[in-house]
């Protein structure tokens, strides 16, 4: 247990403006809580943040106590990565601010904005920018992983789109960051997690997409997988870039266009989003219907941010969580028969896997343009271990445990970073393949003593 001085944590409260909890304060276990109920973490000190001073205060705080820190911002990263026993939680979920600039078609973001604030302030004005699939995830997050979601195809991973960002180092110095301006921190935080400082603001570009847009649900039973995955596959393969088509594969939610008795049934649930004229999305999609004979479906003209909420039931906050991750370049027949066998087996029904297809832009860049180094994925398959009560942890974890081993020979090697689980240390480097030692040097200069580790670490070299 860490021991602070009475006095010391008395200057830190007067030091911030924002909200400082203690072990003993009553919403203390409230403020700690992270998405992932599987991570259970006491940290000695919580500050919430009301603004840059405040951060610079709180990590000037922990280098005088020797502390470890951590940083909160939406706290929906899988590992847990927000908190950490006995560290400093500086906790950014109160700078939640989006603003937008229409005419320059630029988003001013700050780390604890969750992708529903932005969608909200961007769609006001018809644009948007890629990030993931679930509105309760943290922009902050998400972009410095790298970030994809459903326009990816169309306008690369999020990281293709920070124009540049405000961060505060190791040492409590104020960098503002872009290809102009300190361009190898900027070139680090693109993909690199946060293993170079707190940044405290994120500059966006946008993009014209929606308001509305053309998509929705096509499920298939799962019995009929040998038909309808090698016609999703042809189908992604030939896709213009306003196209995307995840594969989700699971037992059947009570969706409510689906009849009662497919309920609790093992389906492929194909999630549609064409971003093109919405006028032409029916005939776009039109091709998934036929890939076998559905149980159901949902299709039509929808709000874009009402889209980026569909996923949201299943990915909801409180649950255990266990995930393992593969990048594929391509998606060969045995993959299709490992993924049916494991979905007739699930442990929970909150289980899950899902291939996201990327492709288009995002392999368009080169792999050294960006920290975020996964240009020749085209496909990731996350394995969603999700489960309840505690009793299932081991049967539901080994689950995810085999049916990832059961894919390794078909991948990449290569990894999301974002996707990593607290146990997948060393898979960071498998994240980072060339760009790895570039960005151990860059975590040498600006944060060579590891003040920023708890995540998934980037030594300094």
């Amino acid at each position: 247990m860490v021991n602070i001085p009475v006095e010391s944590i008395d200057t830190l409260k007067t030091a911030v403006r924002g909200k400082f909890i203690a072990p003993a304060d009553s919403d203390y276990d409230e403020a700690r809580k992270v998405w992932n109920a599987a991570i259970d973490r006491r940290p000695a000190l919580i500050v919430r943040c009301a603004g840059t001073a405040d951060v610079i205060a709180a990590l000037a705080f922990a280098r005088d106590n020797a502390m470890l820190i951590s940083i909160r911002g939406g706290a929906h990263n899988i590992a847990g990565s927000a908190v950490s026993d006995d560290a400093l939680m500086i906790d950014l979920s109160a700078m939640k601010s989006v603003r937008v600039d229409p005419q320059a078609k630029r988003a001013y973001v700050e780390p604890g904005a969750l992708l529903s604030d932005f969608d909200h302030e961007a769609q006001a004005f018809g644009l948007a920018t890629p990030l993931g699939i679930n509105s309760t995830t943290g922009v902050a997050g998400l972009t410095l992983g790298g970030g994809f979601g459903w326009i990816s195809r169309k306008f690369g991973v999020t990281v293709d789109n920070l124009v540049a960002a405000e961060i505060i180092t190791a040492d409590g110095q104020w960098h503002r960051v872009s290809v102009e301006s300190e361009p190898e921190l900027f070139w680090a935080l693109r993909g690199g997690g946060g293993n170079f400082g707190v940044v405290t603001l994120f500059e966006f570009r946008l993009h014209e997409v929606g308001p509305q847009v053309y998509g929705g649900l096509v499920v298939y039973p799962l019995e009929q997988a040998d038909q309808v995955l090698p016609k999703y596959r042809d189908f992604v393969a030939s896709s213009p870039d306003e196209m995307t088509v995840w594969a989700v594969m699971r037992l059947a939610p009570p969706l409510p266009f689906l009849p009662e008795d497919v309920h609790g049934k093992p389906i492929i649930a194909l999630a549609c989003c064409f971003i093109g004229p919405v006028e032409d999305g029916a005939k776009a999609i039109e091709p998934v219907r036929s890939f076998g004979t559905p149980y159901g479906e949902h299709l039509g003209p929808m709000p874009f941010a009402t889209w980026q909420k569909a996923f949201d039931p299943l990915l909801t906050p409180g649950a255990r969580n266990y995930w393992k991750s593969h990048n594929f370049a391509s998606l060969p027949d045995e993959t299709f028969d490992v993924l049916t066998k494991a979905v007739l087996a699930v442990p929970s029904p909150h289980c899950e896997v899902f291939i996201g297809a990327m492709g288009g832009q995002t392999n368009r860049v080169p792999v050294d343009a960006t920290a975020y180094a996964n240009r020749d994925s085209i496909y990731t398959i996350n394995i969603h271990g999700r489960w309840t009560d505690p009793a299932d942890d081991e049967k539901c974890t080994q689950w995810t445990r085999e049916m990832f081993a059961a894919l390794t020979p078909y991948a990449t090697g290569s990894v999301y970073v974002n996707f990593l689980t607290g146990d997948e240390g060393d898979r960071v480097k498998a994240a980072y393949g060339p760009n790895f030692e570039r960005l151990a040097e860059v975590k040498r200069r600006y944060d060579p003593n590891n003040v920023f580790r708890s995540n998934q670490n980037i030594p300094p070299a």
